[in-house]
């Protein structure tokens, strides 16, 4: 096993990534996602991550978020691994709460 760097960024370089356009994927469960997600995040939860990840843009740079940041950073580890350009987010939706940045409750926009 190696120890490999995590590419990483805090809330307030992703807010402003997002201002660019930038996608943000949220590896938390269902459940999680709808108490309250960073708005534009698509679900995408972890446990489907092996299933889904072809569903990724593979020529940008694509955030992923969860709750405090372990599990999107496995997610960004083996993203990154297959050849993905993804970033975590440091401290996740807590940190971004926290920052008292907006909040959206229930499922993502169709």
């Amino acid at each position: 096993m190696t120890d490999e760097a995590v590419p990483e960024v805090d809330v307030t370089a992703l807010a402003r990534a997002l201002e660019t356009g930038a996608p943000l994927v949220d590896v938390r469960t269902e459940d999680e996602y709808l108490g309250g997600h960073v708005p534009g995040a698509a679900l995408l939860p972890l446990h489907e991550l092996n299933d889904r990840y072809t569903e990724l843009p593979a020529e940008r740079d694509v955030y992923v978020i969860c709750q405090v940041g372990a599990r999107s950073a496995a997610a960004v580890t083996a993203l990154n691994r297959a050849g993905y350009r993804t970033v975590n987010v440091a401290g996740g939706t807590t940190a971004w709460v926290e920052a008292g940045l907006p909040v959206v409750e229930g499922p993502a926009p169709r």
